[in-house]
């Protein structure tokens, strides 16, 4: 089962899993779920009694754990890598263990107080909130870029709009986003297309609405950053 809810931490969303059990892990249907598709956001999890961080993905996540409960906060776009530590480029496309960037005594410490814990989503909850505290204050320029790509802006026009270069947009982009403005306008697209089709919308109309060119444009983009059709996804929902 799995439920989300906006966290205390401004802007980042709660979540949880649980799965079922089985005898075996091949056997547990949530194994079968749909992947996980790019979102622009990086995620701090709790698997069991091990802590995790999800790196930026520029293609469909396909999960693999065998835990059997998970707490995750999933961070704006662009605010982990300074409550984490890391630039989010490091982290592209991967899941590493926090103990890789944060020490494994501690990291082991630290899953073992939310896996002890009533409340292990809460606790998850409480330890973001303390290193964000911790942590330099949000980037305004770099939320303005997040805000204004994903009304469909297009990234000369952003670069400009914020005050900075293609090359420092670039570069800044990296460090927050794991990947250039561009591909991060793509996944925001994409998201915002995806969701338009969840609510019933017509392929097409949801493709123009989203920003695409027309139908065939979204459904090259659903295969490339998704890694499957609009009608599998529509599908999987």
């Amino acid at each position: 089962m799995y439920e989300e809810r906006p966290a205390l931490l401004d802007g980042a969303v709660l979540w949880t899993r649980t799965l079922t059990t089985a005898s075996r892990p091949d056997d547990l249907p949530e194994r079968r779920d749909r992947p996980v598709l790019p979102d622009g956001c990086m995620d701090l999890i709790w698997a069991d009694d091990r802590l995790l961080v999800a790196g930026p993905d520029t293609r469909a996540y396909v999960p693999g754990e065998t835990a059997m409960r998970y707490a995750g906060i999933r961070f704006a776009p662009g605010e982990a890598p300074a409550i984490l530590g890391v630039p989010a480029h490091e982290l592209r496309d991967r899941r590493v263990a926090l103990g890789t960037l944060w020490g494994e005594a501690e990291a082991r410490r630290l899953g073992e107080r939310i896996a002890e814990a009533p409340d292990p989503a809460a606790a998850l909850e409480a330890l973001a909130l303390r290193t964000a505290a911790r942590a330099p204050a949000p980037d305004p320029l770099l939320r303005a870029v997040v805000a204004r790509l994903d009304a469909g802006r297009p990234v000369a026009e952003t670069a400009d709009a914020v005050g900075l270069g293609a090359r420092q947009l670039h570069r800044r982009s990296l460090e927050a986003f794991g990947y250039g403005p561009k591909t991060l306008a793509r996944i925001l697209r994409l998201q915002r297309a995806l969701a338009l089709v969840r609510a019933g919308l017509p392929y097409a109309e949801a493709a123009v609405r989203a920003g695409c060119a027309d139908q065939a444009h979204l459904a090259r983009e659903t295969r490339a950053l998704a890694g499957t059709t609009l009608s599998a996804y529509v599908a999987s929902t």
